[in-house]
């Protein structure tokens, strides 16, 4: 068997376009000359970073000996109130459900309107500053407006979630949406469909993946968050751990660490399972 192609099977093939030829090619071409002066000046950029931020490779260490006593500390770990722990894991487990649900329907809604081509300019534009500002606050401000609101407990920390689940997911279901083919969009309007009826037959059945992707993310993300949240009293197993840190409670420490991170993996797992499943 020859490994060489057929003269007739080479020439049924269609020739390829100019145009499309070229983009082919240019994947591999040579980085252009903006490119190699764009090099030097992010180099530069970083190094400023690093002076600015204070980085000392050797502080760092210099550091490692604390490190190191830091951590041989958490050991043995203590699960003498294993009851307490997992009940507030499943107390952050619930928050970051109930978050997740909560924020993942809003900001869907919220997408709609910082969607291109779906929502009106008077629209977008609001709709994409409004969630700039939501990112730009840090979910633990939220938490505590929260708490000054509705009190302490898992509530506050819900709603914080929710919020600022909006910045983050929503942007990112708003360029899903924006990346669909828009092929089957294009033939549905022109046959008349409404804007309804376009989004929900033409676009939602393209990104469905991609949304349910970002929402597992999001759900794994707010399990984290939720631990944060309970810093400043927005429930789940942030106060507990706070607490054990400022009583030196090591062991007790590293237990709630270990429960954490099993439970974080055991989420991870089963997400990173369902987005293999969907896509």
């Amino acid at each position: 068997m020859t490994l060489t192609e057929p003269r007739a099977d080479r020439a049924a093939r269609p020739a390829l376009a100019p145009a499309e030829r070229a983009r082919l090619e240019s994947a591999f071409r040579v980085p252009r000359a903006r490119f190699l002066i764009g090099l030097p000046i992010a180099f530069l950029v970083l190094l400023w970073s690093f002076n600015g931020a204070e980085f000392n490779f050797v502080k760092l260490g210099d550091g490692a000996v604390n490190m190191g006593e830091f951590l041989s500390r958490l050991f043995p770990p203590d699960f003498s109130k294993i009851g307490t722990i997992l009940a507030l894991l499943v107390e952050t487990f619930q928050m970051a459900v109930v978050g997740t649900v909560l924020g993942a329907v809003l900001s869907l809604i919220v997408a709609f309107g910082a969607t291109s081509g779906l929502a009106p300019k008077w629209l977008y534009y609001p709709t994409r500053w409004v969630m700039n500002i939501i990112r730009s606050v840090p979910d633990l401000v939220f938490a505590l407006m929260f708490v000054s609101a509705v009190g302490l407990g898992p509530f506050a920390g819900i709603l914080a979630m929710t919020i600022g689940s909006i910045g983050s997911i929503g942007k990112i279901f708003a360029e899903a949406m924006e990346q669909v083919d828009r092929g089957p969009v294009v033939a549905m309007e022109a046959v008349g469909a409404s804007k309804r009826q376009v989004i929900q037959y033409g676009i939602l059945p393209q990104a469905a993946p991609l949304l349910t992707s970002y929402t597992l993310l999001l759900f794994e993300g707010n399990v984290r968050g939720a631990t944060i949240l309970g810093l400043v009293g927005a429930g789940g197993i942030g106060l507990e751990l706070t607490t054990a840190m400022r009583m030196y409670d090591y062991g007790h420490l590293s237990a709630i660490i270990i429960c954490i991170i099993v439970l974080v993996t055991a989420i991870d797992q089963g997400s990173a399972l369902i987005r293999r499943r969907i896509t």
